[in-house]
């Protein structure tokens, strides 16, 4: 089983998921994991299906999911599946009827305690939304490493991981946090598996499950209180042609993946920002949007969002936030061409880095 904040509730999940499997009629029943199966592979096995129409799936369970953190739980699910062999099923306490939808849309079959359920094999169709718990889910206990200061710890070991081995100070200097967190974090990260420790010498283990985990957690924790503003501009199209000094602006989100990748269309721009640029909202003729939530939603605006970082690595590309959050910024907006252009960043980017394992 995965070791991190919300392990001790993984196991107790897959049960009641299953249980709900059964009162649908179906055949659950919980597997031994596969031999030699990593702890980076899933939480589980879970075999379901109704008389010879059966499949064995590997289980990735993921509390408390929303819109925002779907699209890593996804990917994490998705890599599980392909160190495994074996389709994945994404389970969770209850999934929301479009959160079922958006998942259905993309095959990925999923089932929750609350007896809602998507599961599609030769012979053999469930699709099953709209059902609440009865009780409702209490928030597992955060660690240090997984609060605020611990993902801005995180972001800065992903970006350079030999960070790790400097001094307690130079830590959180480069990830812009007090000193004091620093000793609680490293040790909560450790414990996790995600830092070995041997000595008084450290090292990342950098692994692609430590890279989601971190992405699943930024959406859910830290991605919201970086939203600062929304402008509307008439010149959205023309994005590339903006002239913007990297001192003052940095292009995250659907805009940094096209310039790395030269693949996706961007819907939204992001910019990472203390503030507009004055020059660039009299230029562009930007408008502040004052109902951000709606207007994200419709696309074609700009994001603002406030840079959470110290320093970034000097070796960067120029202009653009580093790899990892474009990566982890696609996944959270949980659409389909987001996250097909996030595994390409993985793939160019990051893979090397951080390998599935």
């Amino acid at each position: 089983m995965y070791a991190n904040h919300e392990s001790i509730n993984e196991a107790g999940l897959i049960e009641r998921a299953a249980t709900a499997l059964q009162q649908l009629g179906l055949d659950a029943r919980i597997l031994q994991p596969l031999k030699d199966m990593s702890p980076s592979w899933g939480d589980g096995c879970l075999r379901v299906g109704k008389g010879d129409a059966q499949m064995t799936y590997t289980v990735e369970v993921k509390r408390m999911l929303t819109p925002a953190t779907l699209g890593a739980a996804t990917a994490q699910m998705r890599h599980a599946a392909e160190m495994t062999g074996l389709p994945g099923l994404l389970v969770t306490d209850c999934f929301s009827t479009p959160m079922a939808e958006k998942l259905r849309g993309q095959k990925q079959p999923f089932a929750d305690a609350a007896g809602n359920a998507y599961l599609e094999n030769p012979g053999l169709l469930v699709y099953v939304t709209g059902r609440k718990l009865k009780d409702k889910p209490v928030a597992a206990t955060v660690g240090k490493a997984f609060a605020n200061a611990g993902l801005k710890v995180q972001f800065a070991l992903i970006c350079n991981p030999a960070l790790a081995v400097a001094p307690y100070r130079a830590i959180a200097a480069v990830a812009g946090v007090a000193l004091g967190a620093i000793p609680a974090v490293l040790a909560d990260l450790q414990q996790a598996g995600h830092l070995l420790v041997q000595g008084k010498q450290r090292r990342l283990n950098t692994t692609r499950r430590f890279l989601d985990a971190w992405a699943l957690d930024y959406a859910r924790r830290l991605r919201p209180k970086t939203l600062q503003a929304i402008y509307a501009t008439p010149s959205f199209d023309a994005w590339e042609d903006w002239e913007i000094e990297p001192a003052q602006a940095l292009w995250g989100g659907e805009a940094a993946a096209r310039l790395l990748v030269q693949h996706l269309r961007p819907g939204v721009l992001t910019l990472y920002a203390e503030k507009m640029p004055a020059r660039l909202l009299v230029e562009q003729r930007m408008q502040r949007v004052i109902n951000a939530s709606a207007t994200l939603a419709d696309g074609r605006v700009v994001e603002l969002r406030k840079p959470f970082w110290g320093t970034l690595p000097a070796d960067g590309q120029p202009g653009i936030v580093p790899p990892a959050l474009v990566y982890a910024d696609l996944l959270a907006t949980g659409d389909s061409r987001c996250l097909e252009t996030a595994e390409m960043i993985y793939d160019r980017c990051l893979a090397r880095l951080f390998p599935a394992a």
